[in-house]
């Protein structure tokens, strides 16, 4: 077929707009492309909104950020300019596009450092919105082609205007300009160069996309309908600009797919190891390669109790497995399973009342009845006097008691009832009570000491007391 044929087709599906619309295009994007005092304030509103949306790990936040960021309109007017031929319009889009990202990078980096200072926790480690835009991909470079073919066309068509926001959206530009002023604020230059990477991956694939939109709606004539004539310097020099930044982001992403895969190869590896433990359950795995060593932090759940020679073989076995050098540190998060479908039964136990007998014992002892009585003897001379009247009582002083709980293999023993865990006491541990007795939170707890001397306090119902 006849190339004519094929562009008189395509013209059925991509109609060149008026002459009289193409004026209007350009001169809304002549004035909202240029330098302005309205564009420098959405320019500082948006830039200060993305900052506290990425500080605070807040996606809709972020997202608010991007409807208000203007930075789109002088990205297409580059384009318009391009195409149309104006070279003042160029200009002044280059210096809003310039001094507006400068302006954003520069209150981001003021903001995040004013975060760090307060006592918030911010920034203490990076967020995760932070972290998704330090490592772009050819897939953001077709977000962004995609993203400027429909604002380019949904502009130049004032029936689609109300698309707009949500291309500002999936093409985000601000958020990326204000990571790069959080990377420096943090001194972390790789998240910085990883922002910078993909702002400029938007920045040339939106103009690149515009102005093959703008080609198309008839703002030039489109040089398919002129046999012998050449492309457009600008479209050329998009196009190379694209395949120059498409070369970073292929060696990134190839980068990742390996790092992936090796974390995936390490996770199966610790998996397969972790079913010789019994009750263990992995719940994540982070992997660090520094001199041909993997270095390994693995968040485990379990409801036994390690030991250090276990945690050893576990590293041995691993390496084995993966036939690397791995360094494993071990974190365990103790569990107590509880199956409703059988509950737990609950035997009564004897458990000590501490009480203070006058005359009797010095020591607690073990009383069901009270042990002295008060009684007033009336005498001839009608004096009071107060006598005691010992009561005899059963009573004994046990000092030794046994670690027994029906739910869990075991407790914990505690600086405090509501302290710090000093260690873990298995079931049948031998301890030894000592006299202080209180109740908190409507359980009663015990001081005890254990057979290396440790004291602490345990509940009540978790001591047993054996003949």
């Amino acid at each position: 077929m006849d190339p004519k044929d094929y562009i008189k087709k395509s013209k059925k599906f991509f109609q060149r707009i008026s002459s009289e619309r193409r004026q209007e295009v350009l001169n809304d994007l002549k004035e909202s492309s240029s330098p302005g005092f309205d564009y420098f304030f959405m320019v500082i509103l948006s830039s200060s909104i993305a900052t506290f949306g990425l500080v605070t790990d807040s996606a809709a936040v972020i997202i608010g950020a991007m409807l208000v960021a203007p930075l789109m309109s002088p990205i297409l007017g580059l384009s318009l300019a391009t195409v149309a031929g104006e070279k003042k319009m160029f200009s002044q889009a280059v210096i809003a596009l310039a001094e507006g990202v400068l302006l954003a990078i520069v209150l981001s980096l003021f903001w995040s450092w004013t975060a760090r200072l307060f006592p918030f926790g911010y920034l203490t480690e990076i967020p995760r919105e932070v972290m998704i835009r330090t490592r772009p991909t050819p897939f953001d470079m077709g977000i962004a082609l995609f993203g400027g073919i429909a604002a380019a066309y949904a502009l130049s068509h004032s029936k689609l205007s109300a698309t707009l926001p949500g291309v500002a959206i999936a093409t985000a530009l601000m958020p990326p300009v204000c990571t790069i002023g959080i990377g420096l604020s943090m001194g972390n230059f790789s998240i910085a160069l990883g922002a910078g990477l993909l702002f400029l991956t938007n920045l040339i694939t939106i103009s690149f996309a515009g102005i093959l939109v703008f080609l198309a709606l008839g703002f030039r004539p489109f040089f398919l309908n002129y046999i012998g004539k050449r492309i457009p310097r600008g479209l050329i020099v998009s196009g190379l600009m694209v395949l120059l930044t498409a070369i970073p982001l292929v060696v990134l992403t190839v980068r990742i797919v390996n790092q992936a895969q090796e974390l995936q190869t390490v996770r199966a590896a610790v998996e397969s190891e972790l079913l010789a433990l019994p009750n263990t359950e992995l719940v994540d795995v982070t992997i660090n390669n520094s001199n041909d060593i993997i270095d390994m932090n693995i968040t485990i759940r379990t409801s036994e109790q390690f030991t250090h020679q276990q945690v050893v073989d576990l590293q041995k076995a691993i390496a084995t497995h993966l036939q690397r050098t791995v360094a494993v540190e071990l974190i365990i998060v103790p569990t107590t399973r509880l199956d409703p479908l059988i509950p737990p039964t609950f035997t009564p136990t004897l458990t000590p009342t501490l009480t203070h007998t006058p005359g009797v014992s010095p020591t607690p002892t073990l009383t069901h009845t009270p042990t002295a009585t008060i009684t007033l003897t009336p005498t001839v001379t009608q004096t009071p006097t107060i006598t005691l009247t010992p009561t005899p009582t059963a009573t004994s002083t046990p000092n030794t008691a046994f670690i027994v709980s029906l739910d869990s293999p075991g407790t914990y023993l505690r600086e405090s009832p509501s302290g710090e865990i000093l260690v873990w006491l298995p079931n049948n541990t031998q301890v030894e009570i000592l006299q202080d007795r209180v109740l908190f939170n409507n359980r009663d707890w015990i001081l005890i000491k254990t057979l290396d001397l440790r004291t602490g306090w345990v509940p009540a119902d978790y001591l047993s007391i054996r003949p």
